[in-house]
């Protein structure tokens, strides 16, 4: 079939360059780290840098970009901010991640 006879189903650009800006923003490690910490619950900001292992004005940088997309939400308590995945397609992504760019599997020993 070509693809004069059928019309193709693709998506309207206007959706695509949505979709790049949003991977542009997800494509840091550190981002992705931190999306791995918040699917396990909220946490603050000093928790999400340690288990991240990054200072804390870094994950408040990358927080604020991920919060901006409208990826995370916040709420204060007192003092301190706590933060939760807001994008329900961000566990998608990182399972995505998992079986696409996880640890190599183990080759197959050859029987000689």
């Amino acid at each position: 079939m070509s693809p004069s006879s059928s019309p193709l189903n693709l998506l309207p650009l206007t959706a695509l360059t949505r979709a790049a800006d949003c991977l542009k923003v997800m494509a840091h490690p550190a981002r992705l780290r931190i999306v791995e910490v918040l699917m396990q619950g909220e946490f603050m900001v000093n928790e999400i840098a340690e288990l991240c292992a990054i200072a804390p004005h870094q994950a408040c940088e990358h927080l604020r970009l991920m919060k901006g997309c409208g990826f995370l939400d916040s709420e204060r308590r007192g003092r301190e901010v706590y933060y939760t995945i807001n994008s329900p397609q961000l566990p998608d992504l990182i399972a995505c991640v998992r079986r696409n760019c996880g640890a190599a599997k183990p080759e197959k020993r050859k029987n000689k």
